[in-house]
């Protein structure tokens, strides 16, 4: 059979051959051990959670064995493209520090000597191997319409027949080279299938990085590999293209498992070695009792928008969505408190096989410790940034009283015990709200807390004198002495095993007027230190606040 004739009846225009190709894409003179990796998006939507997980498993893969990170755009399926998600993919991965060594820079740039890295730019490198298989008579054109094989499909279904274009179902299988060439020249449109040699009775077995050993049944469908369009399918590029980009660790979804019987068989028939498959889980989260997987339609936190809005900084995201990818990074940054992220060892085998739930209490969790280790300027700088595009009247006041901003965020911070405020920056206002006068006397009177022991006119009573004999000048220790004091001549104490033993003596605890001042100062019963609140506030303004809340 005349396969060379029929090759070049299908594919007249392509004069080079597979080993050009092979010869072209070097292979990449790397230290032994180093992987590479892709990220690899079909620009069909915007970016989510999911795909910021399967980036950063794929990009620290790559980066902590010195090795290369490539961004591969798969948009063979052009009528779903949506204009804008190139750019979108490359900055949301910036904006996580999740940075391409390789591949696509914009829309319409890239770097790298293993390009072209659309792969609707690829078309020739495809047909070039398609046209090698087909005169080697492992590929074949199928003249069948949609029709057919939908009505082969409902066939098949009735009948109870596995489903898909293989075997006898394989209508264009058996055409001889001289017919095909024949339906070609009286214009019939194909595409190219695969001309599978797999059998019902054997099964192949390889490692997945992630699930471990695997077995599945050989392949029979006669896929498609090339579309009526010139295009490849998925299947087709994505062996043609992690060959010659050396792709090293194909790090995706586990969704894709079922596909792995085609992807091996393509990889075998085109005389490539295999890569090494790791299949990620998929991200999950519980509904009631029990999981589903996260859904961009339902969960607003699959948006990595929502991230943004929320005010969570990306370095918090990322800390947790590292606790996904191996769970004993928790214990390794106790270990390591000062340490960037970027030191943490993701390993393959330590990732959970059955899903990674994601759960936003725990990122929230996660985050209040990031912040925490923050320095104050630095979440200074983070949260008027955010302030300015979701809360402009709080970044039109922290650049106001700039150095009051600085310092209200570096209070309680610098000791061994740093507080944990926030998880997010939305939550900042309410927390800090008082150190503005323009916010706290606009304040609605029921938002006050009073101390949970004293009432509000025995609160009033302590404040009309205390705000006479305050000081701040001097140092934290000589102001809590003369409060301590004050307290004492007024009927508190001190001494809380007496006051435990004989409360009636007493009208409370040193602590109970330590709250009432906080009242008066902040209207709220849980702040932090309350004596640099007030040098932070000065004497003036405390004083002022005093005076303010006894006409309350």
């Amino acid at each position: 059979m005349d396969y060379k004739a029929l090759a070049d009846k299908m594919l007249p225009q392509i004069t080079k051959t597979s080993e050009y190709y092979l010869d072209k894409y070097k292979k990449r003179n790397l230290k032994e051990g180093a992987k590479v990796t892709r990220f690899a998006p079909s620009p069909t939507g915007f970016q989510h959670i999911g795909g910021v997980f399967a980036a950063l498993v794929s990009e620290r893969l790559a980066k902590q064995s010195d090795g290369v990170f490539i961004l591969r755009i798969e948009d063979t399926d052009q009528k779903r493209e949506v204009k804008g998600a190139i750019a979108d993919t490359i900055a949301t991965m910036h904006n996580f520090n999740i940075d391409f060594d390789e591949g696509m820079t914009g829309e319409y740039e890239e770097k790298g000597d293993y390009g072209p890295y659309k792969q609707s730019e690829r078309g020739e490198i495809y047909q070039t191997f398609a046209k090698g298989l087909i005169e080697k008579g492992l590929a074949y054109p199928c003249f069948c319409s949609s029709e057919d094989i939908d009505a082969i499909r409902a066939e098949q279904t009735a009948i109870k027949e596995t489903p898909g274009y293989y075997g006898k179902w394989a209508r264009c299988r058996d055409i001889s080279p001289e017919d095909a060439i024949k339906r070609i020249d009286s214009g019939e449109k194909f595409v190219i299938r695969l001309k599978s040699p797999g059998s019902p009775d054997r099964r192949k077995e390889i490692h997945d990085y992630v699930k471990g050993d695997v077995s599945f049944p050989e392949s029979l469908q006669d896929v498609v590999i090339i579309k009526s369009d010139g295009l490849p399918t998925y299947h087709f590029a994505h062996a043609v293209d992690d060959t010659l980009m050396g792709t090293t660790h194909i790090t995706r979804g586990e969704e894709w498992l079922p596909s792995l019987p085609t992807h091996v068989q393509l990889f075998e028939v085109l005389g490539f070695p295999l890569p090494k498959y790791c299949h990620i889980p998929t991200m999950m989260k519980m509904d009631g009792e029990s999981r589903r997987k996260l859904s961009k339609r339902k969960d607003p936190e699959s948006a990595v928008t929502y991230y943004r809005e929320e005010g969570y900084p990306n370095v918090s995201v990322l800390e947790y969505l590292l606790n996904i990818i191996n769970s004993n990074f928790e214990d390794w940054r106790a270990e390591n408190p000062e340490a960037p992220y970027t030191d943490f060892p993701v390993s393959l085998d330590k990732m959970s096989n059955s899903g990674a739930l994601f759960d936003i209490v725990k990122l929230h969790d996660v985050s209040k410790n990031v912040i925490a280790k923050m320095p104050a300027d630095k979440v200074y700088d983070l949260y008027t940034t955010w302030a300015k595009d979701y809360d402009k009247e709080m970044y039109d006041l922290l650049t106001k009283y700039e150095d009051r901003g600085r310092a209200l965020f570096n209070i309680d911070k610098e000791g061994p015990k740093p507080r944990k405020d926030f998880g997010k920056w939305n939550e900042v206002r309410e927390k800090i709200f008082y150190f503005f006068d323009e916010l706290f006397y606009d304040e609605p009177k029921e938002n006050l807390e009073l101390p949970s022991k004293i009432d509000l006119e025995e609160c009033k009573n302590l404040i009309r004198e205390y705000k006479e004999v305050f000081d701040i000048s001097g140092e934290q220790t000589d102001w809590f002495a003369g409060l301590k004091e004050f307290a004492v001549a007024h009927g508190y104490t001190a001494d809380r095993k007496a006051y435990k033993k004989n409360p009636e003596e007493f009208k409370g605890m040193v602590s109970d007027v330590a709250a009432a001042v906080r009242a008066a100062v902040t209207h709220r019963g849980n702040t932090p230190d309350l004596y640099t609140i007030m040098k932070i506030l000065g004497k003036e303004n405390v004083k002022e606040r005093f005076e303010k809340f006894l006409d309350l």
